[in-house]
C-alpha cells in the first residue's frame, strides 16, 4: 500500500476514534471507569471540609455527589478544589463535575454548563463583633479577605470600589488575615460565613453583617455542551427533592441540631 493511503487512513481512524469518544459523552465515560470523580471544596464546612477523626472529605456537596454516583451505578471518587482551580480543572478533564459552592453566572457559561440551582445563596460580610462595620459602605479605604476566583471577589470590587480586596485561596486563609488584623472583613456567600464562624473556638467573636451584596445561586458545574450529561443531573436533582431525600440530606448538614442551622425556606425548580 502507497505510504500516501497509509496516511490517509490513519488520520481517518483517528478522527473516527476521536468523534466516537466525543459521541459517547460523558455518562458513557464514567461508566466505562466505573468512578465519577466529583470535585468538591475540602475546607467549607458545613458544603466540604476534612472530617478530624476519619481524615476524609465529608459535608452536603460530597453526599449529593455519592447519591449521583449511586444514580449511576458507580463508586465516587473525590478531588479537592477551590474557586480558582475547579472550573479549569473540569475544563481539563480532571473531574466530571463541581459541586464546590458554583455560583451560577453568566459569565461563567462561557466556559461550562450548569445544573439546576441547588442551593440559593447571597452574599455578606463577616466581621469582628466590635468592629463598629455593618455596611460595605463602611469598608472604604479598607482591606477585605476573599476567595481567588470566586464571584465574591468580583462583587466585593463592584460594591465598594474604594476598599482592598486581598485574595486568598480559601476562605479560612482570609478569615485567619482577619484574626491578624490584615484585613478587616471576609466576604462571600453567607452560608459559607456561617460555616467559618462557627467552626471558630469563640464564634460569638464574630458576626455576619451587611445588606445582601450579590445573589449567589449555586449550580454542579458539568461539562459545556454535553446536554445527556447536564440532563442526567437534573433530573437526578429534581427527583431528589420530589423524593424527599434532597431535604433530609439538607437536614443532616443544615438542620436545628446542627452548628450550621439554615432554615429550608425555597423550593427547587420542578419541571413537569
Amino acid at each position: 500500500m502507497k505510504m500516501w493511503k497509509m496516511s490517509v487512513l490513519l488520520t481517518v481512524a483517528s478522527l473516527f476514534l476521536v468523534l466516537s469518544a466525543a459521541q459517547a459523552g460523558k455518562i458513557d465515560e464514567i461508566k466505562a471507569r466505573g468512578t465519577l470523580i466529583a470535585g468538591v471544596k475540602d475546607s467549607q464546612p458545613p458544603f466540604g471540609y476534612v472530617d478530624e477523626n476519619s481524615r476524609q472529605i465529608v459535608g452536603f456537596e460530597p453526599e449529593l455527589c455519592a447519591a449521583l454516583a449511586a444514580k449511576l451505578g458507580v463508586k465516587l471518587e473525590l478531588k479537592p478544589i477551590t474557586s480558582s482551580t475547579r472550573i479549569p480543572m473540569l475544563e481539563q478533564g480532571a473531574i466530571d463535575l463541581i459541586a464546590g459552592t458554583l455560583t451560577h453566572q453568566i459569565a461563567r457559561e462561557e466556559k461550562i454548563d450548569f445544573s439546576i440551582t441547588y442551593f440559593p445563596a447571597a452574599q455578606k460580610l463577616l466581621v469582628k463583633a466590635d468592629s463598629g462595620i455593618t455596611s460595605v459602605a463602611d469598608l472604604a479605604g479598607k482591606k477585605v479577605g476573599s476567595a481567588k476566583g470566586s464571584t465574591s471577589e468580583q462583587n466585593i470590587k463592584k460594591a465598594q470600589p474604594e476598599c482592598t480586596v486581598v485574595s486568598f485561596e480559601t476562605y479560612p486563609e482570609a478569615f485567619l488575615a482577619m484574626k491578624q488584623g490584615k484585613v478587616v472583613a471576609v466576604t462571600t456567600d453567607a452560608p459559607i460565613l456561617l460555616g467559618i464562624r462557627n467552626s471558630d473556638d469563640n464564634p460569638a467573636d464574630w458576626v455576619i453583617a451587611g445588606e445582601d451584596i450579590a445573589a449567589e445561586p449555586y449550580g454542579i458545574g458539568v461539562p459545556e455542551n454535553d446536554s445527556k450529561f447536564r440532563d442526567f443531573v437534573n433530573i437526578s436533582l429534581m427527583e431528589m427533592w420530589k423524593s424527599g431525600e434532597y431535604q433530609a440530606l439538607y437536614d443532616k448538614w443544615f438542620g436545628e441540631k446542627t452548628n450550621f442551622h439554615i432554615p429550608l425556606t425555597w423550593t427547587m425548580e420542578l419541571w413537569p
